[in-house]
C-alpha cells in the first residue's frame, strides 16, 4: 500500500496547487513590499512632505495618513489571500488528497 502523502506528492493536481499558490503569494509579497518601498523612500527621500498638513490646514499630516492607508492596504491584501485560500486552494488541495477525482 503507498502512503497517502506519496499519492499526494505524485498528484499533478497537487504540483497545480503548489505553482499557483506560489505565484499567487510572491505576487502579493512584491505589490506590498513595492509599497513599503514607497512609504519608506518618500520618508528618507521627501521628509517635508511627510510633515505636511493633509488637506491644507488640518492638524493631520501627510505622513500620519500614509502610514493609516499602509495598514489598511496590508489588512485588505490579507483578505484577498485568505479569500483565495479558502476558496480556489482550499478545493485544489482537496482535489489531491482524493486523488486527483474532481
Amino acid at each position: 500500500m503507498v502512503p497517502v502523502h506519496e499519492k499526494i506528492l505524485a498528484n499533478q493536481r497537487f504540483h497545480e496547487l503548489v505553482a499557483r499558490r506560489n505565484r499567487f503569494s510572491v505576487t502579493l509579497s512584491l505589490i506590498v513590499l513595492a509599497v513599503y518601498i514607497g512609504f519608506v523612500s518618500v520618508a528618507v527621500f521627501n521628509p517635508a512632505l511627510f510633515s505636511a498638513p493633509f488637506l491644507g490646514t488640518s492638524a493631520w499630516c501627510v505622513g500620519l495618513i500614509a502610514g493609516f492607508c499602509i495598514q489598511a492596504f496590508a489588512f485588505v491584501m490579507t483578505g484577498i489571500y485568505t479569500l483565495r485560500a479558502n476558496g480556489q486552494f482550499d478545493r485544489l488541495a482537496r482535489e489531491a488528497i482524493r486523488g486527483g477525482q474532481a
